[in-house]
């Protein structure tokens, strides 16, 4: 599979089939949300939770104070099983193997070759186990179980192979000088890398961070989300089977305050790399700061705007800027959620949006045909609630939707609002939520300065069949990405990351790696050389 798009979801809504003959444990039944108050009981996962507690230095352990902390089904709140709760002394275990493992351990002073089939392995086995891990990361998340099976793994596959490409092709320059000097370059791995992931795609981030990581020598010390531990400790214990030495990859469950300060302010980590909340972000630049100044990466909050033209095809525009914005319950980073729309196709494109919004199936994401799953948990779920009440107190016209759905777990509504204006909440915050907020604008120089009338700068979206609209859009939006009549196209190849207070740095495609390397020049001395 040369490429994997999350947008390939769109306007897919085909019942999911047995896989490798298995036997399908998928229901049946598509639900809208208007009539959907009382689901059926929830499908019970196909799969058993094997691994839960801390992995450090290649051994699954207990945490440190022994205690442990309960992960949750969104679909109803109650306790999946429950994880060891890693503080600061178990990062102080991890960073130790890490730092062992790199300064002492074989990986980095093994032939990139090497590192190229232990990863290659990992690959295969992740592939070989699709259905669990895609089951485990639906039970854990609540994200679709078609997304999980068909797009999320298969990605994750994906980009490590493309990682473990890069692998043996990572190396310095030779450089002229003006004198007797043979001089290079060599670009060698940064050490010890602490990396932080989200709930919203724990497997996804688990990628972007660890492959890049890995190719370039560097050994890693994961902090997960504390709402989704499940799937890292799977695949990690995969890894492991695939030949990754101990210490190499160490992965502890825990929360921010605790086990995510503790590896920020680690004076024996090296790097950083953080995926989250903007106002999180700023806590992780101010503990590297006060330690070691150790790098950070990171890839934060986004307010995308999705810009309808007056010459779109409305109903097109309409699929996908649903798409742009529900995708994931909503819960994506980029998701775009300004849909700012030209006033000569603003009625129709309403009408239309709304109309999409109603037949939106909502359910439990292991049945067949649902479109929506759950919210990540109670804070979540009450947090996109509040929004809503938002909207409407400051005089946006809440078109569908705006309620909770069902008495169980955290199912939220499609909900639509127009005539939003710029300064509303809703418009400005990141809702992380399935609510759209569509916005009518009259000319191009007007969207463009209102589309970048924000703190952040991850993503835009803009949908035309004029060249010239799009080439002027593009190089305006001050975006790290900009899809043109496309949206969430996520290619291993393709760099991600944001302007202004939506991140530093980039992930993905051959950017990251800059991420895990150091460059040395070395200077040599020529003694008569025959030529300079």
């Amino acid at each position: 599979m040369a490429a994997r798009r999350i947008s390939s979801l769109l306007s897919r809504s085909i019942p999911l089939l047995p896989r490798r003959g298995q036997k399908s444990y998928l229901g049946r039944g598509i639900y809208q949300y208007s009539t959907a108050a009382a689901f059926e009981d929830p499908i019970k996962p196909p799969v058993d939770v094997e691994y839960n507690k801390l992995l450090i230095n290649g051994q699954f352990v207990d945490a440190a104070s022994g205690k442990t902390f309960p992960t949750l089904d969104p679909r109803t709140g109650e306790v999946i099983t429950h994880v060891a709760e890693g503080d600061a002394e178990d990062i102080n275990r991890a960073v130790a193997s890490a730092r062992k493992a790199f300064d002492e351990g074989p990986w980095p002073k093994m032939t990139a070759y090497e590192r190229t089939k232990i990863m290659l392995r990992f690959a295969d086995l992740v592939e070989k186990h699709n259905d669990e891990i895609a089951a485990l990361e639906t039970w854990d998340n609540g994200k679709l179980y078609e997304q999980s099976a068909e797009i999320e793994v298969p990605m994750f596959v994906r980009l490590f192979r493309y990682y473990a490409g890069w692998a043996d092709k990572i190396h310095g320059l030779t450089i002229p000088a003006d004198g007797p000097y043979h001089v290079q370059t060599l670009h060698e791995p940064i050490g010890v890398a602490g990396q932080i992931i989200p709930w919203n795609f724990p497997l996804l981030m688990f990628a972007w961070k660890v492959g890049p990581a890995l190719a370039c020598g560097n050994t890693v010390v994961l902090k997960t989300a504390e709402q989704t531990p499940l799937s890292a400790l799977l695949v990690a214990k995969l890894f492991h089977e695939a030949g990754l030495p101990p210490g190499v990859l160490n992965v502890v469950s825990g929360f921010g305050p605790t086990a995510g300060a503790a590896l920020c302010s680690h004076m024996d980590v090296d790097k950083l790399a953080f995926t989250g909340s903007t106002d999180t972000g700023k806590v992780v630049l101010e503990l590297s700061a006060k330690s070691n100044l150790k790098p950070v990466t990171l890839e934060l909050g986004g307010k995308s705007p999705f810009i309808v033209c007056e010459d779109a095809d409305v109903d097109k525009a309409v699929e996908l800027a649903h798409f742009a914005l529900f995708f994931n319950q909503g819960q994506c980073c980029c998701a775009g959620s300004r849909t700012f729309v030209h006033e000569k196709v603003y009625d129709e494109f309403l009408e239309k949006a709304k109309a999409r919004a109603l037949k939106r199936s909502v359910g439990d994401p292991f049945r067949a045909g649902i479109e929506q799953g759950p919210q990540i948990d109670a804070e979540q779920f009450q947090k996109i609630l509040k929004y809503i009440r938002s909207g409407t107190e400051s005089g946006a016209t809440l078109e569908t939707g705006g309620d909770r759905l069902g008495t169980k777990g955290y199912y939220v509504q499609p909900t639509v609002f127009s005539d939003v204006k710029d300064d509303m909440l809703i418009a400005k915050d990141e809702i992380f939520g399935p609510v759209q907020t569509i916005l009518k604008y009259k000319e191009l120089d007007e969207v463009i300065r209102r589309a970048n009338m924000t703190r952040y700068g991850l993503a835009a979206g803009v949908f035309t069949q004029n060249l010239d609209t799009a080439n002027t859009l593009t190089r305006a939006l001050k975006v790290g990405t900009v899809w043109i009549n496309s949206f969430d196209t996520f290619d291993a190849t393709i760099p991600f990351g944001g302007y202004k207070m939506s991140g530093q740095g980039r992930e993905k495609g051959e950017y990251s790696l800059k991420n895990y390397l150091q460059v040395k020049a070395v200077v040599t001395a020529l003694k008569n050389p025959a030529w300079l």
